[in-house]
């Protein structure tokens, strides 16, 4: 279940040592080598491994910070992005993980700008929330085993509670509060009192749940989705977590199980508002489905859709993302001439 803390940070925020079961699959056949620029593509080394897609404000903003340590630039950011919706939720996750990789890069040093702000402005709700995301990233990012886990996770929580606190009307502390292995029932509660249909928090409440609760509550959610929720593609997410060690059969991700889950993400991504900040999240997946279902035409589309971006699960899993996503990518036109050629074939 360790991709959906993947979803909880944006890409480098986690300690990626597995390359997930889905990357180590079968590719297509290749009719030829395809070049992406003949379709529209993006080359790799302009993909963007940061976001899963578009978000100027919040890139400028974090380049200013990172440039300068000043904190202001994402404490305005943050001040002006509303708690209503999924914004919110993915700035102060992209933060906090940007400080997190900071101090993993620089020990002792690296992220100083998280630590002034906290110190120069300790009543700000966006800094505390930033804060504790980044605790439960820190702790993410720790040894299996390690007892500071348990240690870094209670801090965290507390410094959930701070900026509930602060900012009584922001789902995003509870979700943090619920990454952080706080009471689920408690936190669930103040969730879904603030925002019943937050995708971020379904995201954050599938990870902490057992294989068939979490299927459960995947399903459950998806049927009560409101009209332009991304909720009906939450069950494409359990299926990615709970993926087997070995995939027997060749049909697998044509079965019954998989082929409901994609429809329910298609849907999704056809129903959602375009402005959703969490739509190239569910593309991303649903793109590596639809390659290993060998629905290229589909998957083309949705690599389309995202396209310049890697940021998200599953290329997030790899050492290297942009390459990742861009070999997936290929599989997928690969596929799509291969389909045309046998076509032209009958």
């Amino acid at each position: 279940m360790e991709f959906l803390w993947v979803l909880y940070g944006v890409l480098l925020i986690s300690a990626i040592v597995l390359v997930p079961r889905m990357l180590r699959g079968r590719g297509v056949r290749a009719v030829a080598a395809v070049d992406p620029a003949r379709y529209g593509f993006v080359p790799r080394e302009e993909i963007d491994i940061r976001l899963p897609g578009p978000d100027e404000e919040l890139t400028q903003a974090l380049t200013v910070t990172q440039r300068t340590q000043d904190w202001r630039a994402v404490a305005a950011l943050l001040k002006g992005t509303p708690a209503e919706g999924e914004l919110r939720w993915q700035r102060v996750q992209t933060l906090a993980g940007a400080a997190a990789v900071e101090l993993a890069q620089s020990p002792g040093t690296g992220g100083a700008w998280l630590r002034t702000w906290r110190v120069e402005d300790a009543k700000d709700a966006g800094g505390a929330a930033v804060h504790a995301a980044f605790l439960v990233q820190r702790a993410r990012r720790e040894p299996a085993g390690s007892p500071d886990v348990r240690m870094i996770l209670e801090e965290a929580r507390t410094v959930a509670d701070e900026a509930a606190l602060l900012a009584p009307g922001d789902p995003v502390p509870y979700i943090v509060a619920l990454a952080a292995d706080g009471d689920f029932a408690a936190a669930w509660e103040k969730i879904t009192a603030r925002a019943p249909h937050h995708m971020g928090a379904h995201l954050t409440a599938l990870a902490r749940l057992p294989e068939d609760a979490a299927r459960d509550f995947a399903e459950r959610a998806a049927s009560s989705a409101p009209e332009g929720s991304l909720l009906p593609a939450l069950p494409l997410f359990e299926v990615f977590a709970h993926l087997p060690d070995v995939i027997l059969v060749r049909s697998f991700y044509e079965s019954e199980v998989v082929s409901r889950a994609i429809g329910g993400a298609l849907y999704a991504t056809e129903h959602a508002s375009p402005s959703d900040s969490v739509l190239p999240v569910v593309r991303h997946l649903l793109a590596a489905f639809l390659l290993r279902a060998e629905r290229f035409t589909e998957a083309v589309e949705q690599f389309r859709a995202v396209d310049g971006y890697a940021g998200a699960a599953p290329w997030a899993y790899d050492a290297d993302p942009a390459a990742s996503y861009t070999a997936h990518r290929a599989q997928a036109l690969a596929g799509l001439e291969w389909d045309s050629v046998r076509g032209r074939a009958r």
